[in-house]
């Protein structure tokens, strides 16, 4: 059953592609990405372009892109993601695999648009319990950066930290050992899946502000060049990020 994974670079989809590929039955035809237009990185994480394409050679999957306007709305966002599902039904593809792990919503969000597409979702990891997720994704011999942090959960200095035993055990309470509810994102960088290591240097850590109001489609990277929050923003800590920016090496 032909299918493709909706790519983050991240552990989650990492780790449920490596997860659907011990398995019969399904075959990944693509790796899919959606990147801000403007500034060509990976929505929500701000990783840059070419490690997402590094990162896709090494895995020996095609990987294709969407480019979300700056300030894309979440018609924008539904609008290019219908037209991408219509191009991957009509190349023969009825299957779309998320990493998602327990959000209901969400999880009932993508199985309405790909229904409308007649397509289906396959949701390798769901209802796994996520400190044993995170220590087989470890385990299995994963490694991976944050490159995103929240800053409701996480101080910056999370930032640029690779997911290990030590990194868990410093999470605060609350906080999901895979950031399943939005308080930390990642970029794999090694494991089963890659020919070799992604080749990368950690470069700076910079604040940046993400406005639902204006922004719904999930594109939240920021580069104005501008570090200074403005004061009516500072309050709004749900729409706070760090991002450590990955630099090719």
């Amino acid at each position: 059953m032909d299918a493709y994974i909706n790519w983050s670079g991240g552990k989650d989809a990492a780790f449920a592609l490596w997860q659907l590929q011990q398995a019969p039955g399904y075959r990944v035809r693509h790796l899919f990405t959606t990147l801000s237009g403007p500034f060509r990185r990976v929505s929500m994480h701000g990783v840059r372009e070419e490690l997402l394409d590094e990162q896709a050679r090494l895995t020996g999957l095609p990987v294709k892109k969407a480019y979300l306007p700056e300030h894309a709305s979440m018609e924008d966002y539904n609008h290019i993601m219908h037209e991408a599902l219509e191009g991957f039904h009509a190349s023969g593809i009825r299957y779309a695999v998320f990493g998602d792990i327990f959000l209901e919503d969400l999880r009932a969000y993508r199985e309405t648009q790909l229904a409308q597409a007649g397509m289906e979702g396959v949701f390798p990891l769901w209802k796994r319990d996520s400190a044993t997720l995170v220590r087989d994704f470890i385990a299995a011999g994963f490694k991976a950066v944050i490159v995103c942090v929240n800053a409701k959960y996480l101080p910056a200095s999370f930032a640029g930290r690779v997911i290990d035993e030590t990194f868990l055990a410093d999470l605060p309470p609350g906080v999901d050992p895979c950031g399943e509810n939005g308080e930390f994102h990642s970029f794999v960088f090694d494991g089963p899946l890659f020919a070799s290591p992604v080749p990368f240097t950690i470069g700076e850590t910079v604040e940046r502000v993400y406005s639902p109001a204006a922004n719904q489609g999930g594109n939240c990277y920021k580069d104005d060049g501008d570090n200074d929050l403005k004061e009516e923003e500072t309050g709004h800590w749900d729409t706070r990020f760090y991002f450590c920016d990955l630099l090719p090496a």
